[in-house]
């Protein structure tokens, strides 16, 4: 158990300074919620308008909102080696920590009198606990930052919540080796987070940064104002559409 800690605060010390950048990103992403309201309560019958509205903000202020998808990206091939790993591992076979009698096999909290599909007839706390630290942490994000997108696509919006249960019934039956390193990952993650953006991040210097970049001369071309442009060709056949009827 104890080495599953270790090994969780080496990858999240390594993978620390790009975590760093995401969080700084979705702390300017959270500095111009306030102007994003008044961009959905003017378009509030125009879920595509304000998507497009919303990406010539980001442009306009230098915000690139696709800056903290890298460290999770870079995380999964070290998710997919421990969870062909744990099971394997003749290391683990045996070996218990806090309630897991063996870190190769699934935990048992409670063990239900029936069975249920995909389930089981138990349940492992490793995995409700991360499932429910997931939940918590898009919680907290959800609060502090613009989900513009996700309301203009409310399947999106819930499955964000709904992932996580059914995780649950994928990882229940799995090595408490691979649970238990995903829910301390998962709380160091919301750890760092909290300490982060509360006391690393200098919210005055994110306020003039994004104010020096509204003032300068915008470069051509780029993936954002690509896809500013795919949006208002969407705008502008939906009009045509309208239009037409």
């Amino acid at each position: 158990g104890l080495v599953i800690l270790l090994l969780t605060l080496v990858v999240k010390s390594l993978v620390y300074p790009l975590t760093y950048k995401m969080l700084y990103s979705q702390s300017k992403m959270g500095a111009l919620k306030p102007q994003i309201e008044k961009v959905r309560d003017k378009f509030k019958d125009d879920q595509q308008k304000i998507q497009m509205e919303t990406m010539k903000m980001y442009r306009e202020y230098g915000v690139n909102p696709a800056g903290g998808c890298f460290p999770m990206i870079l995380q999964m091939p070290i998710w997919i080696a421990l969870y062909r790993f744990f099971p394997a591992s003749i290391e683990f076979r045996q070996a218990s920590f806090l309630w897991a009698n063996d870190l190769s096999s699934y935990d048992v909290f409670v063990r239900l009198p029936f069975s249920i599909p995909f389930l089981g007839d138990h349940l492992s706390l490793f995995t409700f606990l991360w499932a429910i630290s997931m939940v918590g942490y898009t919680y907290y994000n959800s609060k502090i930052m613009d989900m513009s997108s996700m309301n203009a696509m409310p399947a999106m919006k819930y499955m964000q919540y709904i992932m996580p249960l059914m995780f649950v019934f994928f990882f229940n039956d799995y090595a408490s080796g691979l649970t238990c390193y995903l829910l301390f990952s998962n709380l160091l993650n919301i750890t760092q987070t909290l300490v982060t953006k509360n006391y690393l991040i200098n919210h005055d210097k994110i306020m003039d940064e994004l104010d020096a970049n509204r003032k300068k001369p915008k470069k051509k071309g780029g993936f954002q104002e690509r896809l500013e442009k795919a949006l208002q060709e969407q705008q502008r056949i939906a009009e045509e559409k309208a239009r037409k009827k």
